[in-house]
């Protein structure tokens, strides 16, 4: 009985968030490193192919690591991380056929999302989305060799899907726009300044225009699309393979 008790205790200790802390706060830190690093995937600082150092991660946070692959598994569910056997947890590698599905997805999303902003937004919430794309023109095209600018793009759709007021679809978009991010990141996007697009999306809404807010937006993402250098052989994991199937037969 003494033996089991120990070994009771041990368990719970390894699964308690912190040291002191409660286990009930698990969840609440689940969540933190969940947001931590799909911020950090999505805004591009953590690479596809990166590898996810959990240990780093249990240090940081103060958990334990089994704390952390509970917020590993979220991320893998939402096709963020992927793991591999015996390597541990990597940011997730979109495949071309992945890529083409989730520019698929994200269209209809938007399209829908735009009915329901056309419907729904106020005079406030449109101007707040105009600012914060003011804000974007002026930030700097580069800092730290990053594209700042086109970085907070996202942003602006994120909110004006909140417009919407649906809370379901505006999950929805962020979790496709995140593995979009990947997916630029992967495949090299070419960047262009969003912020006319933008403005002009906002004119429609604002006159209540549907039809030509939904043209808009479709040219809008058509362009971001025709930005990445998507071919079967470019950034696609099978790519190095090839290159060695190709090479080694000649």
């Amino acid at each position: 009985m003494a033996k089991r008790t120990r070994a009771a205790s041990k368990l719970k200790a390894r699964n308690t968030p912190a040291a002191g802390g409660r286990a009930d706060d698990a969840e609440e830190v689940v969540v933190r490193i969940c947001n931590t690093l799909a911020t950090a995937i999505s805004g591009g600082a953590l690479k596809p192919g990166s590898k996810i150092l959990d240990d780093v991660v249990a240090d940081h946070f103060g958990v334990s690591r089994t704390v952390v692959r509970g917020a590993l598994d979220i991320l893998q569910r939402d096709r963020l991380v992927e793991r591999k056997r015996n390597r541990g947890a990597f940011v997730a590698e979109p495949s071309v056929t992945e890529a083409r599905q989730l520019f698929e997805a994200r269209y209809a999303l938007e399209r829908d999302i735009l009915a329901l902003v056309v419907e729904r937004a106020d005079a406030e919430g449109l101007d707040r989305l105009e600012q914060l794309n003011e804000e974007e023109a002026h930030l700097p095209d580069n800092t730290d060799g990053g594209e700042a600018r086109f970085g907070q793009a996202p942003q602006f759709h994120i909110e004006l899907a909140k417009l919407g007021k649906n809370d379901v679809l505006t999950e929805m978009l962020g979790k496709v726009l995140a593995r979009v991010a990947l997916v630029n990141e992967l495949y090299k996007v070419q960047p262009r300044d969003n912020c006319g697009d933008h403005r002009n999306i906002l004119t429609a809404i604002r006159n209540r225009d549907l039809e030509n807010a939904q043209r808009l937006m479709e040219e809008h993402l058509a362009d971001l699309e025709g930005r990445v250098r998507l071919t079967p052989n470019h950034g696609d994991l099978d790519s190095f393979v090839n290159v060695l199937k190709s090479y080694s037969a000649s």
